[in-house]
């Protein structure tokens, strides 16, 4: 109960008790029988009007505190309605100062960005300087280099020039020897004819022809010798002119022209489990040479070229397809297989009977790696290429270390990178860049796995396998990993 209504009651209490007692002492001096009955009556009803004036006194309290509280009630609305509005002001607040961070650090990332733009665009200038450099030292090398083939192309002329007049002076004494086998010949003749005439004659005849049978026999053993010298000469020449193409080293010019008009383009197709089911379809397209070590032979590229990548764990793939194609001509991938000292190199069969229609030329492997110091890099993708020296790492037995302060020549690009070709001088392919300094040396073509291109290939164990593949490549040391 509100505290002014207990005030109220209690103040009415005791203005009735003072009401009560003061008319019972008027009744005690005033004492008469009949005023008696008569005030007595007034008395009486006095508790009766008290009680009412105590209900309407109440009812005005009860009034004044439901208005009260309907006031209270309507201030709290009122309140409420006006904590509401702040907190939906402090959210927009709140939601305005959030707005200014992310424009800060946007404004941050973008600074950020321009830094490193800038500090690419230094690096840029001072490439493209180096390259200037390099440019220079390249035309002066190779005018000296020009300068000495024509000399040393003059001198081999001359050679052949000399061996093909000592050839005719061989054959002019041959047939010398024939046309004198011929006489001997006809004196046979005669004499014969002779020893019919006279027997004295023919003793003598006898002598002389015993005597030219045996210069004949002579003569033949000479022109026996000779007919074999001459075509020990011939073979000489042949092998001379084999040895003289294999030592001329080659330009990167024409080794990159060659590469130019013979490569062929590969193309991926697969389909993956996608993160969130489902499928997802993915391709990928490569540009390379044919390949072959005199029996079977390949289309190779480095595993990153690939839809493939060598993780742990591997990725499950359930639809594979390969083509290779060629201008006009188009045949279908049966399958793909990793090298085995290096399974970063992908290897694509490719049946004899393709490569008549596909009308390139087929690449050899260099029989001797080291036979120049020099090898040409050519970028199958990108279009780039130069020449640059290489080092035999004894730790590292089949792979070439780069030296890559002595790029000379490289367009496009200053330093190998992974999965680029590398040709020898004599314009055979000696591998493939299994990262930016090492290059991994193709003796033979023997393979750590295959999987087979088809419409469903989740039979293979194809996850697996990647992941295994990729436990051999960290195997390696660290610097050819």
């Amino acid at each position: 109960m509100n505290r002014s209504i207990l005030i109220v009651i209690c103040d009415f209490l005791l203005v009735s008790l003072l009401a009560f007692s003061t008319v019972d002492i008027d009744k005690v001096a005033n004492s008469a029988s009949a005023g008696s009955v008569a005030v007595a009556a007034p008395v009486a009803a006095s508790p009766a009007s008290g009680r009412q004036e105590l209900g309407d006194v109440m009812r005005l309290a009860l009034e004044d505190e439901r208005k009260q509280q309907d006031a209270l009630a309507h201030e709290l609305a009122l309140a409420r309605g006006t904590a509401s509005q702040q907190e939906t002001l402090l959210k927009q607040r709140d939601a305005q100062v959030q707005g200014f961070q992310q424009q800060l650090r946007s404004q941050q990332a973008q600074a950020a960005q321009l830094e490193t733009q800038q500090t690419n665009l230094v690096r840029e200038v001072a490439a493209a300087q180096n390259n200037i450099a390099l440019l220079r030292q390249q035309l002066q090398s190779n005018t000296f280099e020009y300068i000495i083939t024509r000399e040393e192309r003059a001198r081999q002329e001359a050679e052949t020039k000399k061996q093909m007049a000592r050839a005719a002076a061989l054959q002019q004494q041959l047939s010398a020897l024939q046309r004198s086998n011929q006489m001997v010949l006809a004196e046979r003749a005669q004499l014969a004819d002779q020893l019919q005439l006279t027997e004295s004659e023919k003793r003598a005849a006898a002598a002389q022809l015993a005597q030219a049978q045996g210069d004949l026999d002579v003569q033949r053993q000479e022109n026996v010798r000779l007919a074999e010298g001459v075509k020990t000469l011939g073979a000489k020449s042949s092998e001379l002119a084999q040895e003289i193409r294999e030592n001329r080293p080659l330009t990167p010019n024409t080794i990159f022209n060659d590469f130019a008009a013979n490569r062929v383009t590969v193309d991926f197709q697969g389909i993956r489990p996608g993160f969130f089911g489902g499928d997802s379809p993915r391709s990928k397209q490569t540009e390379t040479i044919l390949v072959t070590d005199g029996t079977n032979t390949w289309a190779l590229c480095h595993v990153q070229e690939t839809l493939f990548t060598l993780w742990d764990p591997g990725t499950a793939w359930r639809e594979l397809s390969g083509t290779l194609s060629r201008s006009t001509t188009e045949f279908p991938a049966s399958s793909i297989s990793f090298y085995l000292a290096d399974p970063r190199v992908a290897l694509i069969p490719v049946p004899r009977e393709w490569v008549p229609q596909l009308g390139c030329k087929v690449y050899h492997l260099s029989s001797d790696p080291f036979k120049f110091q020099d090898a040409v890099v050519v970028g199958a993708r990108e279009g780039y290429y130069g020449q640059c020296n290489f080092q035999i790492d004894l730790t590292a037995p089949q792979y070439l270390k780069m030296d890559r302060n002595s790029l000379k020549g490289l367009f496009g690009k200053f330093n190998p990178s992974t999965g680029d070709l590398v040709f020898s001088k004599s314009g055979d392919l000696l591998g493939v860049m299994a990262n930016n300094t090492y290059c991994i040396t193709l003796r033979n073509f023997d393979t750590a796995a295959t999987f087979q291109f088809g419409t469903d290939t989740r039979s293979q164990p194809i996850a697996e396998t990647l992941s295994s593949l990729y436990s051999t490549v960290m195997g390696l040391p660290f610097k050819l990993q």
